[in-house]
């Protein structure tokens, strides 16, 4: 629970039965937190405040068409049918034209106004006054892009706020769901035809789901900063369990119904099935204009490179970049680019779109500062890669380009102990892609190990030299390893990104040692000589003040054993990037 925060009181929950992918399975349901009358609502004078994330305020239903601000109507509570009879609810805010725009879609279980579910989060980075109170939760503010000619629909999907029926997080029934209001939307008599979809975070983990359905008249979508895989990439990364956060958001959802209860669907199929694979987009059906964002240095991350790589559309567009999501999201040049992106394809407008580099990288140096900004590529990983080794020395707590001979090991305790391994660069050097870290690894006094790791940067002193976001300072790209969970998907997996299966558990013997290949998420930086890089291994998150309120249930006891040398080839894999063009001793193309 994040901190400062009340417990949740055990909810109330039953069971039904549905079918994902051909299977029958018991789904478990929570009952929603109940919706409540905003003026029963202790709050501050402006409404502000951490409120919503607890209090589930959601004004009755009241339909109607008013003037929301100079220009700009909203039809309040408009109901729309689906296909199986259900009623959802939206609120539609668009231009006071007779000119037809084309619309906006934010689909997400937040609620569709201030005051209704999280909406009332306050956005950490953005200037106060930036975002107006019309804008859902994570969404495009409809105070900006009305002006700019286009529509809004803020939705409530099914079962959310007074929309019937049950939440469906992130699965079949609700891309469906979301089919359906494209489809109705565009046929309004303001509608031009043509529907985008837009936001961060959930409101762009639903963009994949639903743009995988192929609405006719869905044309673009710009899923900034979003999951593609709840179970490997947010209930259980790397098969370790986080069921606390994922229980302050299922337990946030406001309605009048039940809520897909993924984490306790989690604790009572903790391995991968029919469930969780039905909440993965088929990327292989997306096949129109997308344009995504990913943060270095934010949990959305590896999902965001999934979806931009495996889509199979040719007209993809991926900007990394160091800040967090939502300064990012709301930052006036970024704006100004998406409604390049929405004009091309929503107003057929010829603006030289197309001219958009197919990827762009901010590599990272130090704290706040870039190497490289807005770095044109053609693809990612980038062509040029060229994967080397950095070898584990355990007896010296050392990183070798080179093989090590002997053999050795490093013991650490499995809850609060830490080992560090350590390379000097004698030559700058930039690392832009995916890492894999193999290590072999023993369990002496358990028969199972969770393990954290974090690569970082250290100053020409030795010193830990963090990246800065929002001021604070982030631990390093990550990746995670229960090792009972080490089975790979043979079929996901690629020379450099190692993808768990999650379909067996393989504890460990007294004294076994086995080989784990964990996947490193997605990084870009540069070292410059005389600087070090260090992969840090715990049985813990390990972090100094980072503000998100992740947290894991591990099971580590006893101590981890890390094994290096001769037979047990424990490597870092790096992804180095050399310049474009060297003449010589002249190097081109290695920044911006």
């Amino acid at each position: 629970m994040p901190e400062g925060m009340p417990p949740m009181p055990e909810p109330e929950r039953y069971t039904k039965i549905e079918t994902f992918k051909g299977v029958e399975i018991e789904t478990i349901y929570r009952k929603a937190k109940t919706p409540i009358d905003p003026a029963l609502e202790n709050r501050d004078a402006e409404g502000a405040g951490m409120n919503a994330m607890g209090m589930g305020v959601c004004p009755a239903l009241n339909p109607r068409t008013y003037e929301a601000a100079p220009g700009v109507i909203c039809e309040q509570d408009v109901a729309v049918t689906l296909r199986d009879g259900t009623k959802i609810y939206a609120d539609i805010f668009r231009p006071d034209t007779d000119e037809k725009v084309p619309v906006l879609i934010s689909w997400s279980f937040y609620g569709k106004r201030p005051g209704e579910g999280m909406s009332e989060w306050q956005i950490m980075g953005v200037a106060p006054g930036t975002v107006s109170k019309m804008a859902k939760f994570e969404s495009p503010d409809p105070m900006y892009w009305c002006y700019q000619n286009y529509a809004v629909a803020n939705v409530d999907p099914r079962g959310v706020g007074h929309s019937e029926g049950d939440v469906n997080c992130f699965g079949t029934q609700d891309a469906r769901d979301g089919y359906d209001f494209v489809e109705w939307v565009a046929q309004q008599p303001w509608c031009n035809g043509n529907v985008g979809m837009s936001g961060n975070s959930a409101v762009a983990m639903s963009q994949w789901r639903i743009a995988a359905e192929q609405p006719p008249h869905l044309k673009c979508i710009a899923p900034w900063e979003g999951t593609s895989d709840i179970y490997r990439e947010n209930m259980f990364e790397g098969g370790i369990s986080a069921y606390m956060f994922n229980e302050f958001i299922v337990g946030s959802v406001t309605g009048e119904h039940g809520v897909d209860d993924m984490v306790a669907m989690a604790k009572r199929s903790p391995l991968m099935n029919e469930y969780w694979e039905d909440k993965i987009p088929d990327f292989s059906k997306i096949n129109i204009p997308v344009y995504c964002t990913a943060c270095w240095n934010h949990f959305h991350l590896r999902g965001a490179f999934q979806g931009f790589r495996k889509i199979k559309t040719r007209k993809k567009w991926m900007r990394a970049h160091r800040e967090f999501e939502w300064p990012d999201g709301y930052d006036r040049e970024h704006l100004a680019e998406l409604k390049m992106f929405y004009d091309r394809y929503l107003k057929d407008i010829h603006n030289c779109w197309e001219s958009t580099p197919r990827v762009r990288l901010e590599v990272q140096d130090a704290k706040e500062f870039l190497y490289a900004k807005d770095r044109p590529e053609d693809r990612f990983p980038l062509k040029r890669t060229e994967y080397k080794k950095l070898y584990l020395d355990a007896a010296n707590n050392a990183l070798s380009w080179e093989p090590v001979e002997a053999e050795s090991s490093f013991r650490y305790d499995g809850n609060d102990g830490v080992a560090n391994f350590d390379i000097r660069f004698d030559e700058d050097i930039e690392i832009t892609g995916y890492m894999k870290l193999r290590l072999w690894v023993e369990a002496d006094g358990n028969d199972d190990m969770d393990l954290f790791v974090n690569i970082q940067k250290l100053d020409t002193e030795g010193e830990w030299l963090p990246i800065t976001v929002l001021g604070e300072k982030h631990p390093g790209a990550w990746g995670k390893m229960r090792v009972s969970h080490r089975a790979l998907d043979e079929e996901l997996s690629t020379k450099f990104q190692p993808v768990q299966s999650h379909k067996k558990e393989e504890k460990l013997a007294p004294g076994e040692i086995v080989p784990v290949d964990i996947e490193i998420v997605p990084h870009s930086r540069f070292w410059h000589a005389g600087q070090s890089l260090r992969v840090q291994v715990a049985g813990r998150y390990i972090r100094e003040g980072w503000f998100e309120p992740l947290m894991w249930e591990t099971l580590n006891k006893g101590d981890h054993i890390i094994h290096s040398g001769g037979q047990y080839d424990s490597y870092l894999q790096i992804p180095v990037i050399p310049p474009k063009y060297q003449d010589g001793d002249i190097k081109y193309g290695t920044t911006d």
